[in-house]
């Protein structure tokens, strides 16, 4: 059993890494993101509630996405472990997922904190293209002449929050809200820190090494 965090600046490589993991380890990848995406689909009453805050350009309260994924953990294929990617975000997110552990019994195994560079964040944040089609990301200098999606071949497109000045904001919002977090999982001795440069083979080979020290 594997319970799992995975943190890092934005631009990391954190859901590459994640889903990765997910499919070597067996354990579900719990995006924040998806999430949200997947309780708007649906029309589900957190979904509505969250829709409201992003359409009008705010955050998505706490206690909301606590629910979420209070909600998402209490799921069958989560008993063996999970890795949580995007939450928590905040101290208060932790003292919440703190209870919910709590609550079913579990202790998380560890925290992963890929460390990377702002300056190759906002290199790579610049560089990315994500597949308007199926969501596919994408580096820049992989695509081809034509810059369709090399997985279903729909059109590429920058994500307005990968400008350079958006980008400097949410490293900004970053350090202020999740580096408080990272002091707390150090202070209690589970954060396990590594380099996220390189390629993402050689990430990951050093991800499956920290793995097997606390498995």
């Amino acid at each position: 059993m594997m319970y799992l965090e995975i943190m890092g600046p934005p631009g990391a490589g954190k859901g590459t890494q994640a889903r990765r993991l997910s499919a070597a380890r067996g354990i579900p990848h719990i995006s924040t993101g998806e999430m949200f995406r997947e309780n708007i689909r649906q029309a589900t009453d957190l979904g509505r509630m969250a829709d409201e805050y992003l359409q009008n350009g705010g955050l998505v309260p706490d206690d909301l996405v606590t629910d979420m994924v209070r909600d998402r953990l209490s799921r069958a294929d989560c008993r063996d472990g999970y890795l949580l990617d995007g939450y928590p975000r905040t101290p208060a997110q932790v003292r919440d997922l703190d209870g919910i552990l709590s609550v079913r019994g579990w202790e998380r195994t560890g925290v992963l904190l890929l460390e990377v560079s702002e300056e190759d964040v906002l290199r790579r944040l610049a560089g990315r293209r994500i597949c308007t089609g199926c969501g596919h990301v994408s580096r820049l200098q992989a695509l081809s002449g034509g810059g369709g999606c090399p997985e279903c071949g729909a059109e590429m497109s920058q994500r307005d929050d990968d400008r350079e000045d958006l980008v400097r904001e949410r490293l900004l919002v970053y350090r202020r809200e999740t580096e408080p977090v990272l002091a707390i999982y150090q202070e209690r001795g589970i954060l396990r820190r590594m380099d996220g440069m390189g390629t993402e083979d050689e990430v990951f080979e050093r991800m499956l090494n920290i793995l097997e020290v606390l498995a």
